[in-house]
């Protein structure tokens, strides 16, 4: 397979045979200096198992939001491969972000406490660019920097709020409160929006019943478990 790119915890392959696309999940992790944080843009380890378990999780995250009538690139999955097969999309560098409380960068950019709530949540969009870091973006900006057309930007927004409130239901079933999360879309040749990426303790943050916040690695077997006894 020939590799389309690169990046922390992924990478996107495409089989030249038959152009179908895959997503290769690592079992590397994000953090700095052996602490894994799913808000860093750098990665602070290696932990054997992670990307069959993100996968697994991922697949049946994106199977859930198509029962909810929301549009995923997800075609399936080889658990022992770590292969994700999906939809050949054009996947702008944005992540749509979505927060229930101040948590991260927002506090550390806006001199806020953690944990305080947001009622409706609080939509971000960032561009996806580690020297810059990841700076919020408009959709004017946006569709000057050729990334999206007329009318993505708020459509993707309406479908990341579709995302949390489903997400956020399902992990309040498993003990779990949401805190923020980042999504990112992809649209096909006719502009038609999909959630791309994954839908894994990487992208999102929680709270568990006993207020701690457990990192993606954590989180993640916690999540394993309930979905095995599901």
């Amino acid at each position: 397979m020939k590799t389309l790119y690169e990046g922390k915890t992924k990478t996107v392959l495409k089989n030249e045979d038959d152009g179908s696309v895959y997503i290769l999940f690592k079992d590397d992790a994000t953090g700095e200096n052996g602490v894994f944080d799913p808000g860093s843009n750098t990665v602070g380890g290696s932990v054997e198992g992670k990307g069959k378990t993100g996968l697994i999780i991922s697949g049946y995250f994106f199977e859930l939001m198509e029962k909810n009538g929301i549009p995923t690139h997800y075609l399936g999955a080889d658990i022992e491969r770590r292969l994700m097969k999906v939809r050949s999309l054009t996947v702008p560098k944005l992540e749509f972000v979505l927060r229930y409380f101040t948590a991260g960068s927002m506090c550390r950019r806006f001199g806020l406490e953690e944990g305080i709530p947001f009622d409706p949540p609080y939509s971000e969009v960032t561009l996806k660019d580690d020297e810059q870091g990841d700076p919020l973006i408009s959709e004017r900006l946006c569709i000057m920097k050729g990334l999206l057309k007329e009318g993505q930007y708020d459509e993707a927004l309406r479908i990341t709020e579709k995302v949390g409130r489903v997400l956020k239901e399902e992990l309040a079933k498993m003990d779990l409160t949401l805190i923020d999360f980042k999504i990112e879309i992809g649209y096909d040749d006719q502009g038609k929006i999909y959630v791309a990426d994954e839908i894994t303790p990487d992208i999102w943050r929680v709270r568990d019943k006993d207020g701690k916040i457990p990192d993606q690695i954590e989180c993640g077997k916690m999540i394993l478990e309930k979905i095995k006894k599901a």
